[in-house]
């Protein structure tokens, strides 16, 4: 029996643990907790920036992810460690509140592990580290704040913002300017008095082309083909019907035969048959619709008999997707075909079909209360359209986030080195050993600064040196990528710009995950 699962009472030992119970605890499970984060957020360190380099992830099944996305990055690596499962913890938080600055957050919480760990060597408590952390991080939400351009958030600013987001995600940095001025005008159409939709803008990708055809569509795309080759290709001032229901010859509910003894009895059950599915058919046609959308299946027959009225069919409809299509036509979604009413039908100015290789699309735009914009992202390959989705999404939510989330700072590394000044200035009036926990606080968040500096070619320890004196002469200093390198500058003057809502989000998941895996002394993995 292990010495973890047994203890002494009155001379004998009382177990309170499986004996294959494992137990590590006091500064070996505190160093192997640190250790388990900073190799996570080292494996994602060097995506960080506009000349962040990209992963590839291999699955078992052989499958093959390229990205240089922090969450989808962390997200795809099989991580058991339950410290490091923390740090993952960190990027899908930060994704799911702002949707960018995946990898900064985790760079941060990582840098944040190393510094802890420095100072507990030098015993200083795990309490004290989370008290100075925390005591940090109002400091450093207090310096964003101070870095908020006051400057209005205008469509300008929102494209630079955007750009800055797709930069070095695959996107190419000439695409990705021209992709910026899309996704504002996607943000733009579905903004009203309330404030942004971002659940009106959707994404569909498709291979065959490249990032410079990537546009924006005023309505619905979904991945279906009319049931009948001779239904029409495009319709122009539709009507649409849209039926929660299979239009099919109905089954019993209960198991049961029939006897049929002559030809007539056999004759009757077909036109039975065909009967109810040419009702299908003529309930459609009657009120008038031009297209109509089924969740279920369309019996061939049926489909046979819309196509000889004129009407195009799409079945097997998916639910997303007939949500988009009501919100974005104005159609009600009816149970039956029977219940189908002219007043059901909504409208869209045009429906067409497009093929693209194997695969076809129904394109449904200009819907009578449409809202509803998907970005229609081309690439030449999967590989490349799953990237730019991915940074299409990113830029989509940052923007979002700079209108809904308290407006825009400098990027580049220029509000970090700011909020290390300000945490620096602030720790000398904090007491006692607190007071060490502060400082390395402001030195873990010099980390973004300098692996942006790394990623651009420039000696990491003369770039931070120089960003520091920078920005005490001029009040603003970033890493800007110029060419094959990069320089010291002002990043406002080229557009590089995050949503400060970014910036608050990292540092306060990066503490809360530093700070739980610091004050862990005991790690008990049960058999």
């Amino acid at each position: 029996m292990s010495q973890s699962g047994q203890r002494r009472m009155g001379g004998q030992p009382l177990f309170i643990l499986d004996e294959d119970a494992q137990r590590t605890h006091g500064k070996d499970a505190q160093s192997s907790n640190i250790a388990a984060g900073k190799a996570v957020t080292e494996s994602v360190r060097t995506t960080l920036g506009p000349r962040g380099m990209d992963k590839m992830l291999v699955s078992d099944s052989g499958e093959v992810v390229i990205t240089n996305d922090g969450a989808t990055i962390l997200d795809e690596m099989d991580i058991e460690h339950p410290a490091a499962q923390m740090i993952v913890e960190v990027a899908e938080t930060q994704e799911d509140e702002v949707g960018d600055g995946t990898t900064t957050a985790s760079v941060l919480a990582g840098q944040l592990l190393t510094q802890a760990e420095d100072l507990l060597e030098d015993d200083v408590h795990p309490t004290t580290i989370v008290e100075g952390y925390h005591e940090a991080s109002k400091l450093a939400q207090n310096a964003i704040d101070g870095e908020v351009l006051d400057s209005e958030v205008d469509e300008e600013t929102l494209i630079a913002v955007a750009d800055s987001s797709m930069t070095g995600k695959g996107t190419g940095d000439i695409a990705a300017g021209d992709l910026a001025e899309t996704v504002v005008e996607a943000v733009q159409q579905t903004t009203d008095g309330g404030g942004t939709a971002r659940e009106k803008i959707t994404i569909r990708s498709q291979a065959g082309s490249s990032s410079s055809a990537t546009e924006l569509v005023e309505g619905v795309i979904i991945e279906e083909e009319p049931v009948h080759g001779n239904m029409p290709r495009a319709v122009t001032d539709a009507a649409i019907g849209v039926i929660d229901a299979d239009l099919e010859v109905r089954e019993s509910n209960i198991d049961a035969e029939y006897n049929v003894s002559n030809v007539d009895q056999l004759n009757a059950a077909i036109e039975a048959e065909e009967a109810e599915l040419a009702g299908y058919a003529e309930a459609i046609a009657d009120t008038g619709a031009d297209v109509v959308f089924v969740s279920g299946d369309i019996d061939e027959r049926v489909g046979a008999q819309l196509a000889q009225e004129g009407i195009v069919a799409f079945d097997s409809v998916s639910d997303d997707d007939i949500k988009a299509i009501v919100h974005s036509t104005g159609a009600s979604r009816v149970g039956s075909a029977d219940t189908l009413e002219t007043s059901d039908l909504g409208e869209a100015e045009d429906i067409h079909v497009e093929k693209y290789g194997d695969e076809e699309l129904a394109f449904v735009q200009g819907g009578a209360t449409s809202e509803t914009v998907t970005l229609f992202a081309r690439g030449g390959t999967e590989h490349v359209t799953d990237e730019l989705e991915r940074a299409l999404n990113d830029a989509l939510d940052v923007v979002t986030a700079a209108l809904d989330k308290g407006g825009v700072v400098p990027g580049a590394g220029a509000t970090e080195i700011a909020i290390a000044n300000h945490i620096r200035d602030e720790a000398a009036s904090i007491e006692g050993r607190k007071q060490l926990a502060v400082e390395a606080f402001a030195d873990a968040v010099d980390v973004v600064p300098r692996t942006l500096a790394e990623n651009t070619g420039l000696d990491p320890i003369d770039a931070l040196v120089d960003l520091r004196a920078e920005h005490e002469s001029e009040g603003i200093a970033g890493i800007i990528s110029q060419g094959q390198t990069g320089i010291v500058d002002d990043p406002v003057d080229y557009g590089v710009l995050d949503p400060a809502a970014v910036k608050r989000e990292a540092v306060e998941s990066a503490t809360e995950a530093a700070t739980m895996i610091a004050r862990i002394d005991d790690v008990i993995s049960a058999s």
